[in-house]
């Protein structure tokens, strides 16, 4: 199944339409200083602790943005990919979106640059980015522009395949960080555009072997490892995030994993534990869906300071 969400381009400009689900004006936790947030709707991902499932799908409306100008009205519903997680396969309803072309949006970002100008910036996160590439790029090109920072935060899930580099088409399976293949992606090209106008990454590695991975979100280590490895070719400083949740990924065990991984890519700068927590609860009762975390404790901050002394 296609996850890729096309951004396509207005009728009568030829700007490309990015579907936003919220944008946060005074971000403090999304990079460095304060930032300015874009979280875009869709992600191929079904992750079992996901805290945004509104963001799953899309369903665009017509959006007047502060400028004056009126996006094209654009209905596209993005199909929930069927992976099969632990015990939900993952349809849910369409969210709507805010569509916006990147100039919009930039003028949009423009009048609260006075509040992050000084060492903040703009963070774009979903949903997940990767699949809105081309225009997180259009977008990241205009702030360049005006010289602002810019931060893609990802879980380094791209929509397309992989193949490793003997080019038989088969996938890697990576239980072993230390012995892995890198994989290849096949359709590289669009992420070397972006993370060439990227100033930092934000990737939360949220599981470190490819079965577990597969399991628990349907998505794959192997892309996570693959964009990393793109980063480093394009030398984009990086921080890794990793969510601790009791009884999946709170041992030792689990986190000194996570490091090892996180520090075999030479741009780390930090590498933060977040807490799960359950403050999504009121969103899946909305969307009418299971949240099948819901029985688990949320994490103590005896917990992460514990598993802290093993960064």
């Amino acid at each position: 199944m296609n996850n890729i969400i096309e951004n396509i381009k207005t009728e009568n400009t030829g700007h490309i339409i990015g579907y936003v689900h919220s944008l946060q004006s005074m971000g403090a936790v999304d990079g460095p200083g304060i930032r300015f947030c874009v979280f875009l709707q869709g992600c191929p991902l079904r992750c079992m602790y996901c805290h945004n499932p509104d963001t799953w799908q899309i369903k665009s409306e017509t959006n007047h943005s502060s400028s004056g100008v009126i996006s094209v009205k654009t209905e596209y519903t993005q199909a929930s990919p069927m992976h099969k997680t632990d015990d939900y396969t993952g349809d849910v309803p369409s969210n709507p979106a805010m569509s916006y072309t990147p100039e919009e949006l930039v003028l949009k970002i423009l009048r609260y640059k006075p509040y992050f100008a000084n060492g903040g910036g703009v963070t774009v996160s979903g949903g997940e980015p990767l699949v809105q590439a081309e225009f997180v790029t259009e977008l990241f090109t205009l702030l360049h522009e005006h010289g602002i920072h810019t931060c893609l935060d990802t879980s380094g899930n791209f929509p397309e395949g992989l193949r490793c580099d003997n080019g038989d088409g088969s996938l890697c399976h990576i239980e072993d960080v230390t012995k892995r293949t890198v994989p290849i992606v096949t359709s590289a090209v669009k992420y070397d555009r972006l993370l060439s106008v990227t100033d930092l990454v934000i990737c939360d590695i949220k599981f470190t072997t490819e079965t577990e991975y597969r399991k628990y979100t349907g998505g794959s280590l192997n892309k996570v490892l693959a964009f990393l490895d793109m980063v480093t070719r394009h030398s984009v400083p990086l921080w890794i995030r990793h969510v601790v949740v009791p009884g999946y990924t709170d041992s030792a065990e689990e986190v000194s994993a996570m490091v090892r991984i996180a520090k075999s890519y030479p741009t780390l700068q930090k590498i933060e534990l977040l807490p799960f927590h359950k403050l999504c609860i009121p969103k899946y009762e909305a969307l009418g869906i299971p949240f099948r975390c819901a029985d688990i404790p949320e994490c103590d901050g005896e917990t992460i300071e514990r598993l802290s002394k093993l960064l």
